[in-house]
């Protein structure tokens, strides 16, 4: 895509909306090509490009839909009284349009959050490399954050899974077998889902009749390795004829779609109660709003429940951190990680029962 030649004049004050829009498609070309990257030389990943085409599409509905007109100030070329009112529109077309957000699309913290992140990358693109003067008015664009809940299976209802004949039957029954053998097997290896469901042959390493899993993680490009336990290995053996995959060739959508009826198997499928954030409110989610209905355990199960799961059964049953990392492929200052460290109560009730225990062991000649 060839990219518009913009000629601005010293005496132009802002890019009208349709200039806007054009920048903002070439925005997205730029990151879809190749062109633009992050910061470490690393191509901008498809799901982050995926939020750009939304954050046109909501752009284009808000000016539709309130009239409100959306402009760039060109701030080189802004007199010391034009900056106050360039600010002040800001301000109101933050406002302005996280309203529509929330009031009209519907959407929480997180993913309005996601939208003004994608808007001030845009503003740091006109700035940078399209050398256009925009001023710093977009860093005061709050970026809304909320804690999603972070649902895992406990390591005792894995074990059912995995190892209980009578649920293995009922599985077979309703033809649920390659859902619940992806889904263990993900709930083992700690994988993004996008990367669990590309596996391969060349993804499988044999040594001394040992079994290794390795990966280079399509989001992080980040190299992990883990040696799979003998379930693991029957699992992807079960499914040697189908191809090259090691696992059921499915694609996500249907793959979370099939992961709540699968859920509705456990023994105990029990109420649990969805929160939401908006606006920084915490806010119950109704599954029927209408008779006050809460969702249950298997509404809240989807494909990042297997990472989430390996996850936390690691450091709930003793894995040190690094080594859990090292197998998860996060970064050692990964904010998401240490999510995970929070959901694993018994790592925090370990190490405050050491403390303690350290008090308890103090004799009164040490006090003094």
């Amino acid at each position: 895509m060839k990219k518009s030649i913009l000629k601005i004049g010293k005496r132009d004050k802002s890019l009208s909306n349709e200039i806007v829009f054009n920048l903002l498609d070439e925005y997205i070309a730029d990151s879809f090509a190749g062109r633009r990257t992050k910061k470490n030389g690393q191509r901008i990943t498809h799901g982050t490009i995926n939020n750009y085409f939304y954050l046109f599409k909501y752009l284009k509905e808000f000016e539709e839909v309130t009239g409100f007109e959306i402009k760039v100030y060109i701030e080189s070329n802004l007199t010391y009284n034009e900056k106050f009112r360039a600010n002040t529109y800001y301000k109101k077309f933050y406002n302005a349009f996280t309203c529509y957000l929330y009031d009209k699309k519907g959407f929480f913290d997180n993913y309005v959050g996601l939208i003004m992140r994608g808007l001030r990358s845009f503003f740091n693109y006109l700035e940078l490399e399209r050398r256009i003067s925009v001023g710093v008015y977009h860093k005061s664009f709050y970026i809304p954050k909320e804690e999603i809940q972070i649902i895992a299976l406990s390591h005792e209802q894995l074990n059912y899974l995995i190892y209980d004949e009578s649920f293995k039957i009922i599985v077979q029954e309703k033809k649920m077998e390659k859902i619940r053998d992806t889904f263990v097997f993900g709930c083992t290896v700690a994988l993004r889902v996008s990367d669990l469901l590309q596996l391969s042959q060349q993804n499988l390493v044999v040594t001394n009749n040992a079994y290794y899993l390795k990966v280079k993680s399509q989001k992080t490009s980040t190299h992990t390795s883990i040696k799979l336990p003998d379930y693991a290995i029957e699992i992807i053996k079960k499914y040697e004829s189908y191809g090259s995959k090691l696992l059921p060739d499915i694609s996500i959508p249907w793959f979370n779609e099939q992961l709540k009826v699968f859920a509705k198997l456990f023994p105990d499928n029990f109420e649990m109660i969805k929160t939401r954030e908006r606006n920084g409110k915490q806010i119950i989610v109704y599954k029927d709003p209408n008779k006050k209905i809460h969702f249950k355990l298997s509404d809240h199960i989807t494909s990042h429940t297997m990472r989430r799961t390996a996850i936390t059964t690691m450091l709930n049953l003793g894995m040190p951190e690094y080594i859990v990392r090292k197998i998860s492929g996060h970064a050692a200052n990964s904010k998401e990680f240490f999510k995970y460290v929070r959901l694993s109560q018994n790592i925090v009730d370990q190490e405050t029962d050491k403390i303690f225990e350290k008090i308890r062991s103090l004799k009164n000649s040490e006090i003094r």
